[in-house]
């Protein structure tokens, strides 16, 4: 299972029982900030796109936001696209609904953490299965990732 793989991760920087399962599923930034017990825009969500032919890109992100395509088009060079379901699993070792950026181990795929997170303290990624998550700081969110970088590439969605 996708969580032991990130538990085992985890073990080496000691935070591995600080990883919250859930009786619900958390498969949805709607779930997860219920079974979480916080807003929506707390859960840091990892999106994922093509990079070329060969690459992924994944992008941790408030649970209120949304790609803004120009944004990210200027900041990678090319147009968004989605990774399909399958493709998100091959890239990442994580099924949709808990892929997150940690214990990866692919050259191929490239993360980053969007801006959109420095509004909190903490917030709370998924750590590979759809009933689970951890809360970190921005800092650590960026260093356990192992995040290339701080992007702009995300918008508020429209009403929030």
């Amino acid at each position: 299972m996708a969580i032991e793989k990130v538990r085992e991760y985890f073990r080496q920087f000691s935070i591995d029982d600080r990883i919250l399962e859930f009786d619900v599923s958390s498969a949805t930034v709607e779930l997860a900030a219920q079974a979480v017990g916080v807003e929506g825009a707390r859960i840091c969500k990892t999106l994922s796109f093509k990079d070329g032919e060969q690459g992924c890109i994944l992008i941790q992100a408030a649970g209120d936001t949304k790609i803004d395509n120009r944004k990210f088009k200027d900041t990678f060079g090319q147009k968004a696209r989605m990774l399909t379901a399958e493709e998100v699993l091959a890239f990442t070792g994580h099924a949709v609904g808990g892929v997150c950026a940690f214990g990866i181990g692919n050259e191929n795929v490239k993360v980053y953490c969007d801006e959109s997170l420095k509004r909190f303290a903490t917030v709370f990624p998924a750590c590979g299965s759809a009933n689970s998550a951890i809360e970190l700081t921005c800092e650590e969110l960026f260093k356990y990732s192992q995040a290339l970088g701080w992007i702009d590439v995300c918008k508020l969605k429209e009403g929030e």
